[in-house]
This record gives structure tokens, sequence and C-alpha cells, in this order.
């Protein structure tokens, strides 16, 4: 019974991952993961008519910047907090 549970694990592991990555892909999402949290951040899709994939385009001026397009600066940023951060004393002096 347990050899045939860590087989069963060991296979559901890879396939979750694979959907993972295939779910990420689709929905334009890119994922930074370290021990404090996981964090999804909405990418430019390749496919959209009006940035194609750059993410936005530059508006001319005295000051050029860079004006985002809607495929992905109006999506919600992500955030799942795994372990809370160290917190730092700010009451005490710095040395």
């Amino acid at each position: 019974m347990r050899a045939r549970t860590a087989v069963l694990v060991a296979a559901v592991v890879p396939v979750t991952v694979a959907a993972a990555a295939i779910a990420l892909k689709a929905g334009h999402w890119e994922l930074h993961a370290d021990r404090h949290r996981i964090h999804l951040t909405p990418i430019a899709r390749r496919s959209c008519p009006d940035c194609r994939g750059a993410g936005g385009w530059w508006v001319r001026g005295t000051n050029p910047e860079m004006e985002p397009c809607g495929c992905w600066a109006e999506r919600r940023e992500l955030t799942l907090r795994l372990l809370p951060r160290p917190t730092v004393p700010y009451d005490e002096p710095p040395f």
C-alpha cells in the first residue's frame, strides 16, 4: 500500500507542474516564488492587436514615456504570502 501511494505521489507532482506551466502560459502570467511568497504578475499578450506583445507604445512629446497597454496593465497582480517576513525593530538605534 505504501509503495502504491509513493508511486501515485511521484506521478502527480510532474503532472501538476506541467498543468501549472500550461495554465500560466495560457493566462499570460509570470511566476515568482521564494520562501516568503508566491507572486503572479500579468504579462503582455502576443495576440494583442494594440501592442502586439510589446506591452505598450511610446508617446511622443517633450517627455516621451511608454504608455502601458490594457492587455496587461489593467490586470491585478496576485500575491500569496507563505512565511512571515522578518521584522526589524525600528524603535532601536541602528548600532
